[in-house]
């Protein structure tokens, strides 16, 4: 892929669900997580899915057999971001209210998340990760006007 002096983000609606994300929003959550060298470059598309696909997804991939909330693709970090986030909406939904957390705000989290991920931060690697993760997270999501989402959890 040449290098590009954008990020293109394309969204995938894959599931009826309710409340889920409008692209200009997802763009706008892709746009303040992704920073390559100073500048916002990559290639990324966000999918929204049922239990069904998101599970068969983590077990092909991960070995996991069942629906977690976001998984990451990372295909190239250089010299522009390519990968695909998936986000299961029964998932996302369902902890949201688990949690007590606006639908909005946790969407705008995962996406966050999984874009770090994207961009090789990997919370499961050491605490040092974990921690500078969770920091780029708040940073990012404060910066987007959304509560610390981990301060919010219940």
């Amino acid at each position: 892929m040449p290098a590009s002096k954008r990020l293109h983000v394309g969204v995938q609606y894959a599931c009826l669900a309710n409340e889920l994300p409008q692209k200009p929003q997802v763009r706008t959550w892709a746009r303040a997580a992704i920073d390559v060298d100073g500048k916002r470059r990559g290639q990324i598309t966000v999918r929204f899915v049922d239990a069904d696909e998101a599970r068969r997804l983590n077990r092909d991939y991960r070995h996991r057999d069942y629906a977690t909330n976001v998984l990451s693709f990372p295909y190239a970090r250089e010299p522009v971001v390519c990968g695909d986030l998936v986000l299961c909406a029964p998932v996302v939904a369902r902890e949201a209210a688990e949690q007590g957390k606006p639908l909005e705000a946790h969407y705008a989290h995962l996406i966050v998340h999984g874009l770090l991920h994207l961009q090789g931060y990997d919370h499961e690697t050491s605490a040092r990760q974990a921690a500078e993760m969770e920091s780029r997270e708040r940073r990012v999501l404060h910066a987007l006007g959304y509560p610390d989402p981990y301060a919010m959890e219940v």
